[in-house]
């Protein structure tokens, strides 16, 4: 998809509503051997994006790449993908081999308009996606056991939009969502498979010290 410099509000709206008609939650049709985390850090009118690839399930890092870009789109609640899912999506595109699949630092479809972030880049590069976010954005839930593995439904208008998953003993939760082309079953079960030894999936944990490190170089 090429993107134009500049988005409206009201524009990024419309394609919202015409990505999430595409976005599809269904079970992952192969396992994959490549996945990659992407995060992203902000200056004033900069984003720092970064994509980690890791074979798996070994986790064996493969390599990593980063953009740097300037912002074009301002900061509006629920709209988080145009305001750095460009750059990202352009340093997924410089990873080789290709992931078979991408960790997302945000939302899936527990979104208000049902595409998060990681929704936005499943459908956008027509991959399977898992969006693990830190914090909640829509829904309730009831408090997952305590221990690693421990899960509760998050529900929303009545629907499960995703996982408040326990990554770790007694730490908090992540709160998982199936982004494009994947479940909620096999969200939580990968996302599971690349923690270690952190809350946060390892991954992700390199796409953010990556994104940070960019920022500060």
């Amino acid at each position: 998809m090429k993107w134009p410099e500049t988005f409206s509000v009201r524009e990024a709206y419309e394609l919202q509503n015409q990505l999430r008609k595409k976005v599809r939650i269904s079970p992952l049709k192969k396992e994959p051997r490549c996945v990659a985390g992407v995060d992203a850090a902000f200056s004033d009118d900069r984003v720092f994006a970064a994509a980690c690839l890791y074979r798996y399930p070994e986790l064996t890092p493969l390599g990593q790449r980063s953009v740097v870009r300037r912002l074009s789109f301002p900061y509006v609640p629920g709209f988080l993908s145009f305001r750095e899912g460009p750059a990202i999506i352009a340093a997924i595109e410089r990873l080789s081999p290709a992931p078979d699949l991408v960790l997302v630092d945000g939302q899936g479809i527990a979104h208000p308009r049902g595409i998060g972030i990681a929704s936005f880049i499943g459908v956008t590069l027509g991959i399977p996606t898992i969006g693990c976010a830190k914090s909640r954005l829509i829904g309730e839930y009831a408090e997952p056991g305590q221990i690693k593995g421990a899960w509760s439904a998050l529900l929303f208008d009545d629907k499960t939009v995703g996982a408040v998953l326990r990554t770790r003993d007694y730490t908090r939760p992540l709160f998982i969502s199936p982004g494009h082309l994947i479940d909620l079953d096999s969200a939580i079960r990968i996302a599971l498979a690349c923690t270690r030894n952190y809350r946060i999936p390892e991954p992700l944990r390199c796409a953010d010290q990556l994104s940070r490190k960019i920022k500060t170089a």
